[in-house]
């Protein structure tokens, strides 16, 4: 920021900038680091190791920006791994999780230890190599069903699942490392991300894969609200997360400010699909009742003002680009499975 409180961007340019993304084979992190290196910085992308050698979604990266890429296997709860993985950079965007809240029901250990032990060891590599600004990924499930509407950042943290209740310690303990070391940290909250490349373990995929090809939708709860933000104007809020002067500390919210009725959501989706589908309750679906989260509505207030960031794509544009993606990848899903 200047003397005036303006921020200060203009003179930035990611070119040659080392950048480091954790969680890079995943939806949000491959879009980041293909519009990284496309606009000229060293990216370093870090996917979890298996023996496929497979590095998620960064196959489906063009071949001349992953040519450009230096991508690294490992685990986030391994400290030495880590380490690794952010030496020589400058900038590195935390991004590696276990996101799946149903898989949390199962494993809450696997989920606690990846997302918060491996969020310290990321935190600690980062002061250890005093990088210029690590850029912490939270996300609304750490709000809960929202008391208050819209949801700013000050909105009371609710650990409904353990997945939710492991970013809430990730995101504290991120809190910390700031408050206690002032390592150059700002935290992302983004809300319910979609697009194409995205997996069906997410609403709008499961929706659209079923509504191409199928008679009838299988959905959990139906009157949910959610608001939902496209994946270019996301990958806008991390990018400017990770270069806006003066924002140290700032967690900022990055939502659309729009809520939409899940129920809705899929009559939007097969309106645009042109089929005539219904749409049943799969109970397999359901969250246990305590644990589903029936409100998300963000207030982006603070980041329009503090990152300059503002969403461009509505839900109406965003969903017939997602539409047409997924039905020419239609083999990349597993149609009509509850995915989690």
């Amino acid at each position: 920021m200047d003397g005036n409180g303006n921020r200060k961007t203009d003179a930035w340019t990611w070119h040659e900038k080392k950048v480091l993304v954790t969680g890079a084979g995943g939806f949000i992190g491959s879009h980041l680091v293909e519009r990284l290196a496309a606009q000229g910085a060293r990216v370093r992308a870090f996917v979890r190791y298996n023996s496929r050698a497979d590095s998620g979604l960064l196959r489906q990266v063009a071949p001349e920006i992953r040519r450009k890429l230096e991508i690294t296997a490992g685990d986030l709860r391994d400290p030495e791994a880590v380490r690794q993985a952010v030496k020589g950079v400058q900038i590195v965007f935390h991004l590696g999780a276990l996101i799946s809240i149903p898989y949390s029901y199962l494993h809450p250990r696997e989920v606690v230890e990846t997302n918060i032990l491996g969020t310290v060891n990321v935190l600690q590599a980062c002061r250890d190599f005093a990088v210029q600004r690590m850029v912490h990924t939270s996300t609304s499930e750490v709000y809960g069903t929202a008391k208050t509407v819209p949801i700013n950042e000050d909105h009371p943290l609710q650990g409904q699942s353990p997945y939710s209740a492991s970013k809430i310690g990730a995101d504290k303990i991120a809190e910390s490392y700031y408050c206690t070391y002032d390592l150059p940290l700002v935290t992302v909250r983004p809300f319910n991300t979609y697009g194409p490349r995205q997996s069906a373990r997410a609403v709008i995929p499961t929706i659209i894969t079923q509504a191409l090809t199928q008679d009838v939708i299988h959905l959990g709860n139906q009157d949910t609200l959610r608001d939902f933000t496209f994946i270019s104007d996301t990958v806008d809020g991390f990018m400017r997360a990770g270069q806006v002067e003066g924002i140290h500390g700032l967690v900022v919210n990055l939502g659309a400010g729009r809520e939409v009725r899940i129920g809705d959501l899929a009559d939007l989706i097969i309106r645009i699909i042109g089929r005539p589908v219904g749409i049943e309750l799969d109970p397999a679906r359901l969250r246990p009742g305590k644990s589903e989260v029936m409100r998300l509505l963000s207030d982006n207030r603070l980041a329009r003002t503090r990152l300059g960031w503002e969403p461009r794509v509505s839900l109406e544009d965003g969903l017939p680009e997602t539409i047409d993606w997924v039905q020419d990848h239609l083999p990349l899903y597993r149609v009509g499975e509850y995915e989690f």
